[in-house]
Order: C-alpha cells, then structure tokens, then sequence
C-alpha cells in the first residue's frame, strides 16, 4: 500500500539537501521578521496595525514576484534537467524584464497615490494615514528585490539553493540592524518610527542585490550570458506566457485574495486589535511552516528535473511521496506550534509585545485553528506548488489553488464577518473550508496522472508512461 514511499538510493538525500538551505533561508528571514514586528510593536499597537495594513498590497506584490519566481522555475526546472543552459539564461531575462517591470509601476503607485491606495483596505483614517508614511518609500523597494529572487530562483533550479540562504541571511540581519537604527534613532540617525522600518528595508534589499549581482558576475558554475538576457526571444516569452503566466496569476490572485482576509478585518468592528493580532500570529505562523515550504519547493525541483531528464516513468510515485512526507510534516508543525503557543508563546512572548489582553486572546485563536488544519494545509502545498507545477500542470494547479479562496473561503469570510458579525473565530473558519476543497481537489488530479507534462518539448505534451 505505502510501497511509493520506497525510492531509488539517494531520493531522501536529495530532497533534504535541496529542502535544508530553503528551509534555513526562510527560517532566518521569518525570525528576523519577528525581531522586526517586535521593534514596530514597542511603539504601540496602532503602529503595529498600520504597518499590517501597509502590507497588504506588499503582500501582493511579494506573491507576484513569488510567482513569476514560481514560472520561471517551472520551465528552468525542466531545460536544466535537459542540460539547456541558453534557454536557462532566456528565461532569467524574460523574468527580470517582467518582474522589474510590474515592480517599478507598483512602487510609483505607492509613492504617488499611497492614501487612496491604502485607503482601499480600511476605513479607518487615522491607521491609512500613519500606514502610507511607510508605503510610499517601501514600495521601490521591490524592484530590486523582484531582480534578486529570479535570480535566486535560477539558482535553486542549477541545485545550489544556498546562494539564496546566504544573500537573504545577510540582507535580513542589515534590515533588522536598520530598523533599530532609524525606528529608533540611533547612532545620530532621525527617529523615524513606523517610516524608518520602510527606509531600512529599501536600504536592506538595495543591499542584496548589490551582493547578487556580484555574485552572478563571479559565478563559474553558472555564467550569465547577458546577450541571451537582454535578448531572451520571442519563442522562450511564448514559452513563458504559455505555461508560466498561469502561475503568476495563480499567486497573484492568491495574494489578492489573502488580501481580501485582511480588508475584511480591516472592516470589522474592533479592527485595530484585529489586525494587530492578525499581525503577531502570522509572524509566529510563518517561523514555524518553514519545513513545509521548503518542501514544496524542493518538491517542484526534484519533479521538473526528472520529467526534463526523460525520466517521467518514475514521476507519480515520486510525487506520492513527497505528498505523504508534507502531510506527516505538517502534523509535526501544527502539533509543535499549538503546544508552544499555549505553553510558553502566549504567557510569555506575547507580553512582549505589548497587546492588550483581547489582542492576545484574538492572536491565540488565530494560531490554534491554522495548527488544526496544517497537515492538510501541508499537503495541499506540497501538491499544488510542488508536484503539479513542476509537473507543467500549471493550469489545473491554479484552478485548485483558487477556486476554493475565491468560491469559498472569501464568500464565507465575508458574510461571517461582516454580514451575520459573528466574530473573528468564524472567518478563520471559513480558511478551514478552503482547504479541505483544495485537498478533494488536489487529490482527484494528481491520481489522474494528467499532470505529468515534459515542457521542454515544443508543442508536445508527455503524459503518464
């Protein structure tokens, strides 16, 4: 029954070795982002709650630059396993142009019209206010970070997904250094607060793409060759829109539907202590689904490599595999996560913060419900952002992953929390729904065998062998 679970020598190995340096990355980056909550925190909960508002178009915009990471792995994944390494570089440029693009229009809408814009998410004035200070400078930030991680996407797809860990690891430690120089004002700088974390991020991620770009023109392993990247062609950007375009509206709408989460509470009675909550949880959420992330990706890597090597006979039981180690990793992650917050996280480290008692209570119940449904939270992960994109079933991985946010999860959220005002408890369960619709999903396509799919191939399609 579990004989899938037996792979050939080395699979385990592998995906460990390609999981730990994404799993370190993101580890890193999310405890900093901790240690920044907890700066913006100390100067109230209202600060805390703009920063939070602030962020939700950033969430878009990072989801976005995730997915067009995201497509272009799917088709790195598969020409490195073919050993093409001038369509590798075509699709770094197409992915730069397309990123820095979209990037640079993002930051002039926050810059130029940031209160109308946030304005869009609450309508609580004086939190939109304090909330576009720091807008309108994070914004521009994202440009070089959006060049950074295609980069990095790149490098993960050669098997060296360290080069991201490192340059992340830094660029977070100099953002966290940053925020208590210029939140705070020290060292002579300007006391900032809220405006000074968005200065020592645009600062930080300014920094880490210095720090790749050195790296690119050092690197022998892979060399960039910058007339393929200037001039990636018209068949890779067909290439692109045809199998990448999926995933980036994929993550795109995701985000705009997470979003959605937030301008609801946004809305809600008692918002301020809401959101602040909202705030606390996520962070603490995003520390502990490390694991499982670094999962999915690596799942996208391993299956995109063997499916471009001609080796798609192996593929299903692979994907089975994977799928099951993501499931009884996020039982461990959600039984972790509910003992620590109720033992030491809420009696101890949510003090720190300084929230008030219904903030806490509030933060409490979001991580409890989202530690309930992680392991199937894990799975659904692992099989839409790993197996099936690195499959080439862009298109079937999209509608699964949003049909149940958008046909669901949102409707429910909305009528709940502001239709019938049951309370916060009832729109997070309607995230419950959400993924158990993604599961049912999740499930009936990857049994079909119909996403195993050998994109390398120019108007062919591979399906089971």
């Amino acid at each position: 029954m579990l004989s899938f679970l037996k792979q050939e020598p080395g699979f385990y190995r592998m995906t460990a070795a390609l999981a730990f340096p994404i799993i370190m990355q993101n580890l890193i980056t999310n405890a900093l982002g901790m240690v920044d909550t907890f700066m913006v925190g100390v100067l109230g909960e209202r600060a805390m709650a703009a920063v939070t508002l602030a962020n939700v178009p950033v969430f878009v915009i990072t989801l976005l630059i995730f997915g067009i990471q995201s497509g272009c792995s799917v088709l790195m994944n598969q020409y490195w396993g073919r050993g093409d390494v001038q369509t590798v570089n075509r699709v770094i440029g197409v992915g730069c142009y397309i990123s820095g693009g979209i990037c640079l229009l993002f930051a002039c809408v926050m810059f130029f019209f940031p209160i109308p814009f946030i304005g869009l998410f609450s309508n609580n004035r004086d939190l939109v206010e304090l909330a576009a200070e720091y807008a309108r400078i994070v914004g521009f930030s994202y440009v070089f970070n959006g060049l950074t991680e295609v980069y990095i996407s790149a490098q993960r797809s050669i098997g060296r997904p360290a080069v991201g860990m490192y340059v992340l690891a830094v660029s977070m430690c100099a953002n966290t250094f940053l925020n208590w120089v210029f939140i705070f004002g020290n060292l002579g700088a300007p006391r900032l607060e809220v405006a000074g974390a968005a200065v020592a991020t645009l600062i930080s991620r300014m920094l880490e793409f210095a720090i790749i770009l050195v790296y690119a023109l050092r690197c022998r392993y892979f060399r960039l060759n910058f007339s393929l990247l200037l001039r990636p062609g018209v068949a890779v950007l067909g290439k692109f829109v045809r199998y990448s375009s999926p995933v980036m509206l994929n993550e795109t709408m995701w985000g705009l539907g997470t979003a959605m989460y937030t301008t609801i509470m946004g809305h809600m009675e008692d918002s301020q202590s809401i959101l602040a909550a909202y705030t606390l949880a996520g962070n603490i959420e995003k520390v502990f689904i490390v694991a499982i992330t670094g999962l999915a990706a690596s799942a996208c890597i391993l299956i995109g490599r063997e499916i471009g090597a001609g080796r798609s006979d192996r593929v299903y039981s692979m994907g089975l595999a994977l799928n099951t180690m993501a499931f009884f990793t996020g039982l461990a992650v959600g039984a972790a996560m509910i003992t620590a917050t109720h033992l030491l996280l809420s009696p101890y480290f949510f003090p720190l913060f300084h929230l008030s008692d219904h903030s806490s209570q509030i933060a409490v119940m979001m991580i409890t419900v989202v530690s309930v449904i992680m392991p199937v939270r894990s799975f659904n992960s692992a099989n839409i952002v790993g197996v099936l994109r690195g499959g080439g079933d862009v298109r079937a991985a999209t509608l699964i992953d949003l049909l149940p946010l958008w046909l669901v999860s949102i409707p429910l959220a909305a009528l709940m929390g502001l239709g019938l005002q049951w309370g916060i408890f009832w729109v997070y369960m309607a995230l419950v729904a959400e993924q158990i619709a993604k599961f049912i999903g999740g499930v009936w396509r990857l049994r079909s065998r119909q996403w195993i799919n050998d994109l390398t191939r120019a108007g062919t399609q591979e399906g089971p062998k």
